[in-house]
């Protein structure tokens, strides 16, 4: 894998805003209006899905019978929601590496959030000035841990994938970045950690997103 990085491609929830928990709490609050429990496993089942998996998937936890896009819309309605009151769950730092990365390198976002979401998100960091391309899942065939997002984010920038580091929160988005032959830099969530297995899956691992820097990480 080349290690001669030419984009920095990112994910959004758990990396550049502390949001994982609110995609938990809003699930948990749309189980609980109908009678049931969302529960850590369920979460885990849907990391890194598109809003087509997802939503399929909590019809079929939840053993609901309603449309998985109603549920989808439900869920999207609520996240949306939350980024339009209260204060912005900017990670410490992560608005400031965005800035300076993207003065030496083109940049992607490449998140499993639907586009709704997306643009909410962006909207209230007044980060989008800095991308080049934002893709959702929602945009290709599947999500997380298929390299399909990461793949069309490289095509997009012009880019090759093995020229390309993604920063990465979660164990499925560090096998998606690596199945699309990319560099992964791992950064942990404290609120959602990653799943087992992620720290040996990344390329590198950071404590803290603000000791990202493409030419130290991987100088020669």
């Amino acid at each position: 894998m080349s290690t001669s990085i030419a984009a920095v491609v990112f994910d959004l929830d758990g990396v550049l805003v502390d949001t994982e928990i609110w995609w938990d709490e809003v699930r948990r609050e749309f189980a609980a209006a109908h009678g049931r429990r969302w529960t850590e496993a369920d979460r885990a089942s849907v990391m890194g899905a598109n809003s087509r998996q997802w939503s399929r998937t909590m019809a079929r936890l939840l053993d609901l019978d309603i449309p998985a896009s109603e549920i989808e819309a439900a869920v999207v309605a609520g996240m949306v929601g939350r980024w339009g009151s209260g204060p912005v769950p900017l990670i410490a730092g992560a608005d400031v590496v965005v800035r300076r990365l993207a003065g030496d390198y083109p940049l992607a976002l490449a998140s499993s959030a639907h586009p709704a979401v997306i643009r909410a998100a962006l909207d209230r960091t007044g980060l989008a000035a800095f991308f080049g391309t934002v893709v959702s899942s929602d945009d290709v065939a599947l999500g997380k841990p298929s390299p399909d997002v990461y793949l069309e984010a490289a095509r997009r920038l012009g880019v090759s994938p093995d020229t390309c580091l993604v920063v990465e929160d979660s164990l499925n988005g560090v096998l998606a970045g690596r199945a699309a032959g990319m560099t992964v830099a791992l950064v942990p969530n404290a609120g959602v950690p990653p799943a087992p297995g992620s720290h040996e899956a990344a390329s590198v691992v950071l404590a803290d997103i603000r000791d990202l820097d493409p030419r130290r990480l991987f100088a020669g």
